[in-house]
């Protein structure tokens, strides 16, 4: 599915790749879980209309998926980040890991314009911040490992920010 996504992005030149397309999406929905799905397609395009409906329906999967696995209901390791598969060259894999993040510092952006981070998502937005200085020059063993932690702390940052973000939203209603 990466590579689909992809390819529907390159061939609408999109400025973005798949990994950061999935980035703003989750930053949006990490923010305001209830986010809309046009308003993302309208990141990501400078006209969304003219998108054949087959590629606007997966884009839009792909978002909604992407809502569900969010969800604080669903089973916390079910999300993961959307990035090429482990067979893909290692320094691909880690251009889309920043892309990755600098998406979703975009989507967490878009979605929340003020200056007001609750509880720890300010320091984990600047860890995100020093992943999109990444090098993706990398190779072997070491380096393959030092990518995996680094997904792996990127998914539990994701579940961080969304329940700060949730939490938040809670207290400011009562």
């Amino acid at each position: 599915m990466y590579q689909a996504v992809n390819a529907i992005l390159e061939k609408h030149d999109a400025d973005v790749g798949a990994a950061e397309a999935h980035g703003v999406a989750v930053g949006m929905l990490c923010v305001e879980v209830k986010a809309d799905a046009a308003n993302w397609l309208h990141q990501l395009f400078a006209d969304e209309h003219a998108l054949p409906d087959d590629d606007k329906s997966l884009l839009l999967n792909l978002f909604e998926r992407t809502r569900d696995l969010l969800e604080p209901e669903t089973e916390e390791f079910a999300f993961d980040l959307f990035l090429p598969d482990d067979d893909e060259p290692l320094n691909e894999q880690v251009e889309a890991l920043r892309s990755w993040c600098e998406g979703f510092l975009f989507g967490v952006g878009y979605a929340q314009s003020n200056a007001d981070w609750p509880g720890d998502s300010a320091e984990v937005m600047r860890d995100i911040v020093e992943l999109t200085k990444i090098d993706s020059d990398v190779e072997g063993e070491e380096d393959e490992a030092a990518l995996l932690e680094i997904h792996e702390y990127l998914r539990a940052a994701v579940l961080t920010v969304r329940d700060l973000f949730s939490e938040d939203k809670n207290a400011q209603l009562h």
